[in-house]
């Protein structure tokens, strides 16, 4: 069985029957867990064995894991660095920051994938500009360049480590304060401006770095009046023929509030794999995914199965294996220093 479009979430620590049938839908592609899909890392390891095996090809597990603020599974994991936190020891010390960079990528991603977690949505790419309170320090800086270099580090650890990045939320939400969890955020800049700022680290690593994109819920309506992630002028013309980039392209949540304006479940789901999504998350409304699965009855996107399928991570160690990996200690090491300084 392909891997379909959709990607769900769960209720809890463990599989119900509804949900066991819902991943078996032939339009179901993934899973993304959350905060409440965490118990331990022995119930997260049963969980997404129990996942992986309903399938074949098995279905791709995904979280918000960047680290700071969001970081959905706590104990038992290592503590990681804000993006910020991260940008304000690269400007003080340049080698410093990209070790950092990439030690948080390699852990992140080998402690995940040790626990069948095959991809985070990580790194965020947004610029750091002071305004938006959503993004706030999950950005590593306000210069493009920085966070373009910074970007490369932490995905060439997700990389050793055996797992796909997903740059976030192009073409950068870090513009507006509105906050698309609860609102549709209004960028009035033009094309030219962001060009010159917001889509740099984009377009320096979508056509070799990354293997995945997440849109933002914003409208930049002096590109194109449909937010983003419902535009054919972003994923299409600026996305996939600009920045020349082949990967998948995840909605963000159509559960949020700056997706709203697309119409019910279905119609938001239609309109973003119109645009050219490969993969829309339908996260929070359990409820309205058999009328999701009705909306897209028939759907089946060749080129988009093949995409989702190339993000299966490729763990190098078991949970058991992984302390005894030089890399990894003395990775984790690096990050668990930084938390004994002074901010």
């Amino acid at each position: 069985m392909s891997l379909g479009p959709v990607m769900m979430d769960l209720v809890g620590t463990t599989l119900s029957p509804q949900e066991r049938a819902r991943l078996r839908h032939p339009l179901v592609g993934g899973v993304i867990l959350f905060s409440r899909n965490y118990e331990s890392p022995a119930q997260l390891r049963a969980l997404t064995a129990e996942i992986h095996a309903l399938r074949d090809p098995p279905l791709i597990i995904t979280v918000d894991h960047e680290g700071g603020r969001i970081q959905r599974f706590r104990a038992g994991f290592t503590d990681l660095p804000s993006g910020a936190r991260i940008g304000e020891i690269h400007a003080l010390d340049r080698a410093r920051g990209r070790k950092l960079a990439h030690a948080a990528g390699y852990v992140m991603a080998a402690e995940l994938l040790a626990h069948g977690v095959d991809m985070s949505f990580a790194p965020v790419l947004d610029l750091g500009h002071g305004v938006s309170t959503v993004i706030g320090d999950r950005a590593f800086a306000e210069d493009p360049l920085v966070v373009t270099e910074l970007a490369r580090q932490y995905v060439l650890g997700m990389t050793q480590a055996g797992m796909a990045a997903c740059g976030k939320h192009f073409p950068g939400h870090g513009g507006v304060m509105g906050d698309s969890h609860t609102e549709l955020p209004i960028d009035e800049r033009p094309l030219s401006a962001l060009k010159n700022a917001d889509l740099i680290p984009f377009a320096r690593l979508c056509p070799t770095v990354l293997a995945a994109i997440m849109p933002a819920h914003v409208l930049y309506p002096r590109v194109d009046a449909q937010p983003a992630g419902f535009s054919r002028v972003w994923l299409q013309e600026v996305l996939r023929k600009a920045q020349r980039f082949s990967g998948a392209i995840f909605s963000d949540d159509l559960s949020m509030a700056g997706a709203h304006g697309a119409g019910d479940l279905g119609a938001r789901a239609r309109k973003a794999l119109a645009a050219g999504c490969d993969v829309v998350l339908a996260c929070n409304d359990p409820d309205g995914l058999d009328g999701l699965f009705g909306a897209l009855s028939g759907y089946v996107n060749p080129l988009s199965q093949a995409r989702i399928t190339r993000l299966h991570g490729r763990p190098a160690w078991t949970a058991e294996e992984l302390p005894a990996s030089a890399d990894y200690r003395a990775s984790r090491q690096l990050l668990q220093s930084l938390f004994s300084e002074s901010p």
